[in-house]
């Protein structure tokens, strides 16, 4: 039996590479079409699916965002159980900032901070929900605390 960890405790990066990985993130969106170009535009990503309420986007490292079109009355509660933002990965440091332009471009940036070695650009997508993307990723720097920003509600 492995013992449970305690806070603060990192597990170093690469040292399970056996269990299941996220493979996609599925939102809910007012309008489909508006959504896919934020999403896309942002995240690099293409649409390799498309029905009338709702596609699929691919990414480098095998990760896709499903949208699905829910109607303009759609709504979400921050601060409620289940998923609350989605945080990606920046593949440099220029791919950071040029998420942190496009999110200032729309009027869609919040806030940028740094803390610890890693910097995290947050903005809202086209629904008001937040999106974070983040350099240098747990990947490469694994998260050593929680995020103040989950606290935040």
């Amino acid at each position: 039996m492995t013992p449970e960890p305690s806070e603060g405790d990192v597990t170093p990066v690469g040292t399970k590479d056996d269990g299941p990985r996220l493979a996609a993130v599925v939102v809910f969106v007012r309008d489909l079409d508006q959504s896919a170009e934020f999403y896309s535009d942002l995240l690099k990503m293409e649409t390799i699916v498309r029905e009338s309420t709702a596609l699929v986007l691919a990414g480098s490292g095998n990760s896709s965002v499903v949208l699905r079109a829910i109607g303009p009355r759609g709504e979400h509660s921050l601060g409620a159980i289940g998923v609350q933002y989605g945080c990606w990965s920046a593949h440099d440091p220029e791919d950071l900032e040029r998420c942190e332009r496009y999110l200032k471009e729309r009027s869609a940036h919040v806030e940028t901070n740094s803390d610890e070695g890693r910097t995290v650009v947050e903005g809202r997508d086209p629904d008001g929900l937040p999106v974070m993307v983040m350099y240098p990723g747990p990947e490469r720097n694994a998260l050593g605390k929680i995020m103040s920003r989950v606290y935040a509600w």
